[in-house]
């Protein structure tokens, strides 16, 4: 069985592979714009766009999303507060900061709770959004690692995180 010291190595050594990419400019600005992206603007819009494409029932998928952006907030914060897990670009001179963080601590990943969150509430709804939105999700944790701010496992439990939220918030019932 793999002790803690050995896995926390494994997880360093994959984000310092991953973040090589953001030595590329390209790379590095496609990643950041994604980002930035996933910072909310997108899901705002998204928001807004689902009511006047879906009507009353996405009026009804805009506010589960708006349930999980609020609960997802209060748990990151919450697990952050009480992890205090230094970002990547802290702990390791060789990684490379391409995006500037939003808070001091990297466990687990807003960005990537937030984007899977979203997704799995819109296509649970709207099958037809997954060819737009499962690929973006992707690309916003996946940016997180290459641009330095966080480690796999930070992305992975983010995601994991978020796919709860989901969860939670499609079993609250609201009117249709």
């Amino acid at each position: 069985m793999m002790n803690a010291r050995r896995f926390a190595e494994i997880d360093l050594a994959v984000c310092q592979q991953v973040n090589r990419a953001c030595a590329w400019r390209a790379v590095r600005r496609f990643f950041r714009a994604i980002s930035q992206l996933g910072d909310g603007k997108f899901w705002y819009v998204l928001m807004l766009v689902l009511p006047a494409l879906h009507g009353r029932d996405g009026l009804v998928v805009s506010l589960r999303m708006a349930l999980a952006g609020v609960a997802g907030v209060a748990i990151y914060k919450l697990v952050k507060h009480v992890t205090h897990r230094q970002r990547p670009y802290v702990n390791d001179a060789t990684i490379m900061l391409g995006a500037a963080p939003l808070d001091q601590y990297s466990f687990p990943s807003g960005h990537t709770l937030h984007a899977v969150s979203f997704t799995l509430i819109v296509c649970a709804a709207f099958p037809v959004w997954a060819w737009l939105l499962v690929p973006f999700a992707a690309l916003v944790a996946a940016s997180r690692v290459i641009l330095g701010l966080h480690y796999p496992t930070d992305v992975l439990l983010g995601a994991t995180i978020g796919a709860l939220v989901a969860t939670g918030v499609a079993s609250i019932p609201l009117p249709t």
